[in-house]
């Protein structure tokens, strides 16, 4: 699924004005697509992303490694003025100037369930709408461009995850919003996408709880059975508890005939008597031949009569179906036939069976259920929660950048730099690219050692304040590339933000997705 493309030329370009169309109308570019359409469906995704399964997940492996051939001079377009959408989050201002970089709260991980049926992770960022519920990623982190565009499965939002932990809880995405021209042509000048999410949930740990409040909870739950002795299940047993057992598959060993077999064939044949019980073997027509003729005694070996409960040495009429499918059947025993008139055709089969008494030990083993539920609360719109990052369109390139994600994964010498386990950030200027390796004519770049396995997705954040961890999203990571040779990556590549991405993010940004608990 990883593709490593060759990128040639030199990257230049520092564009001075404003660049591609004014604001689309809401709606005019985009494709919408669903990904958990009520809410008991979000429930179950949610409760599919345990703190194991989310420290399973792995980097998302579908970026475009780019290597210096292919990366030329270009890049975005002049055209109209630029224009942004306001941040929300903490509004008071701070005198305080801190030396180092303070993280957003806005950036995490998204998962998903890959082509592959893996779990993997991409990184995203929360991002200002009305309804303060939508998420912006890397458009490849949302559709399965592999899979004719298949959004991927069981996708959640995590923000500031860290080693399994959700410090502000899981947010599970309902729809998906990206550029037309994304969704039926790839092209990578819209790899974006913009996710509204239900209002987020904390799972806490599985509670050990009666019954009746297991029946009455609708949340996830499960009944863990433990095995107890039959002195405790005895002493315990009450119908409708938890007490319950079960029979195992009978035993049986073959045995002498009882010799009160003639006068009690039937009860024996019916119901079995002190564990002993008649029943027949098949076998084929030359061992029936052999055998001896049945008796009163109902000894062993002998034929069994048709009360033996099988209609033996008999021919019986069957479908044509059925002979066909006998007759290619190596293991069937018996006989078959087929009678052919001038207006019928029709099949017959013979089996043989030979009396065998058999003594049958039913042994039981003995359970307690535990019930178990998993307690959910709500924590609210993911806004509320940790703020919204603002929307910067049809900027100038030269301006700095701060880019916030989750690199993981080695350098092309091999050097691992990233562990993709926490959030880490780079600084530098924005300026043009076009990659036509990877269908991307109008990209944007900046200078960063990000390696492209998990920083797929990362926010690129413009006017970036300190102090209140906001600023304005004004690109998605997509690609990254090793522009001087040397084997290590030193390029981040996104697409120009430009008036159709603010159409796009416009019709996304006015949806509302409400709450599954």
């Amino acid at each position: 699924m990883k593709r490593t493309l060759a990128i040639g030329g030199t990257l230049t370009g520092l564009l001075a004005a404003g660049l591609v169309a004014s604001p689309a109308q809401a709606g005019g570019y985009s494709v919408k697509e669903t990904l958990a359409g009520t809410s008991q469906a979000a429930q179950q995704v949610a409760f599919f992303w345990s703190a194991q399964m989310l420290k399973q997940a792995t980097p998302y492996n579908v970026e475009t490694t780019v290597a210096a051939k292919h990366i030329s001079t270009g890049g975005p377009s002049k055209s109209s003025k630029p224009g942004t959408v306001p941040a929300i989050g903490d509004e008071k201002k701070s005198s305080s100037k801190s030396k180092n970089v303070n993280l957003p709260k806005t950036t995490g991980k998204v998962f998903f369930l890959g082509a592959d049926n893996q779990p993997h992770w991409c990184t995203a960022t929360s991002l200002q709408s009305k309804y303060r519920n939508l998420v912006a990623t890397a458009g490849h982190c949302v559709y399965d461009t592999e899979s004719n565009k298949a959004t991927l499965d069981k996708w959640v939002f995590v923000p500031g995850y860290y080693q399994g932990k959700t410090p502000w809880g899981i947010y599970v995405g309902k729809q998906a919003f990206t550029h037309y021209d994304y969704d039926v042509y790839e092209d990578g000048d819209r790899d974006y996408a913009f996710v509204t999410v239900y209002n987020g949930i904390q799972l806490a740990g599985d509670q050990e709880v009666d019954k009746k409040t297991y029946d009455a909870y609708t949340g996830d739950k499960q009944i863990l059975s433990e095995e107890v002795s039959a002195a405790e299940f005895a002493a315990k047993y009450t119908e409708g508890g938890p007490y319950w057992k079960k029979a195992l598959d009978p035993e049986s060993v073959e045995v002498d005939p009882p010799a009160d077999g003639h006068a009690k064939h039937d009860e024996y044949y019916t119901k079995g008597i002190d564990g002993i019980k008649l029943t027949a073997v098949e076998v084929d027509a030359k061992a029936y031949k052999a055998a001896p003729d049945g008796t009163t005694a109902m000894k062993n070996g002998e034929k069994c009569p048709n009360w033996c409960g099988h209609q033996s040495d008999a021919w019986t009429r069957i479908s044509m179906i059925e002979y066909h499918k006998l007759k290619r059947d190596k293991n069937f025993l018996g006989d078959l036939k087929v009678a052919r008139g001038k207006r019928y055709v029709e099949a017959y089969k013979k089996q043989y069976f030979l009396k065998r008494w058999i003594k049958t030990s039913t042994p039981e083993k003995y359970y307690k259920d535990h019930y178990y539920i998993r307690a959910v609360s709500n924590v609210g719109r993911l806004g509320d929660k940790v703020g919204g990052q603002g929307l910067a369109y049809n900027q100038k390139l030269g301006k700095n950048v701060y880019v916030f994600g989750y690199p993981s994964g080695s350098h092309p010498d091999g050097n691992h730099a990233y562990t993709g386990q926490t959030l880490k950030w780079s600084y530098g200027k924005t300026f043009a690219a076009k990659a036509p390796a990877i269908k991307a004519e109008e990209l944007v770049a900046v200078k960063s050692s990000f390696t492209g396995e998990g920083s797929l997705g990362s926010a690129w954040l413009l006017n970036y304040k300190n102090n209140r961890r906001l600023g304005y999203l004004n690109g998605v990571t997509i690609a990254v590339a090793d522009r001087d040779g040397n084997k290590r990556i030193d390029t981040s590549m996104s697409p120009y933000f430009d008036g159709e991405t603010y159409g796009v993010y416009k019709q996304a940004a006015n949806v509302w997705s409400g709450s599954i608990v």
